[in-house]
């Protein structure tokens, strides 16, 4: 009974913030950034704002967090992946740019975060900017560069076009209507040609322009 009782404010402290954490995400996708209020928060929440002071510092400091849980690329488990890697890098590059390309179509709240750090200069998304930096060259570091050896800036230029590539794709398919080059980005046929062709451009980097 005494180990309930003493795990029980921990635990209720985690639900509370993710709590606060969905709402920020609620309100972003419903309302846009101006809608991010102390008291519209908590109201979402269904908590006392008081609690955002406690649990994250101020109000700041919870958009901070919420946006770095919401980064595909700062997510990704770096000592999981590494241990997997045997092709330099290959098929790893293919998987993660297929669920990328996954995670901001199914994201409206991180759609309109990439919105908002093309539009805007605020400290938490320099923050996602620079955390998405140091995921991707620790991933370079640890296998890509190794395997591309003096070619390595080739294939990261490559990377760049591609990712950059992929969170086009998916604002204009948000914003300006779901065709583009004459494929229909919200069919699940659109989807596939452009997950195929990711897998062909990763290929033929690999193919060309590889050291080994």
């Amino acid at each position: 009974m005494k180990d309930k009782v003493e795990k029980r404010p921990v635990r209720n402290k985690e639900q509370s913030k993710q709590k606060f954490l969905d709402a920020v995400g609620k309100i972003i996708t419903e309302k846009g950034f101006p809608g991010l209020k102390i008291n519209d928060i908590a109201a979402t929440a269904g908590l006392d704002k008081k609690l955002i002071y406690r649990y994250f510092g101020n109000l700041q400091q919870l958009i901070d967090q919420y946006i770095s849980t919401q980064d595909f690329w700062s997510n990704v488990n770096e000592e999981q992946t590494f241990e997997k890697i045997e092709d330099g890098g290959k098929t790893f590059v293919k998987s993660a740019l297929k669920a990328q390309f996954e995670y901001i179509r199914q994201n409206e709240a991180f759609r309109k975060l990439l919105l908002w750090r093309l539009s805007e200069e605020k400290e938490s998304l320099r923050k996602l900017t620079e955390n998405q930096e140091a995921s991707g060259e620790a991933l370079f570091k640890s296998f890509i560069d190794p395997h591309f050896g003096k070619k390595a800036e080739q294939f990261r230029a490559i990377s760049a076009i591609l990712v950059s590539g992929i969170y086009y794709l998916n604002l204009f398919s948000q914003f300006n209507g779901s065709v583009f080059c004459g494929i229909d980005l919200n069919t699940p046929e659109g989807k596939h040609s452009i997950e195929e062709a990711l897998n062909l451009l990763v290929d033929l980097s690999y193919e060309n322009i590889s050291d080994h």
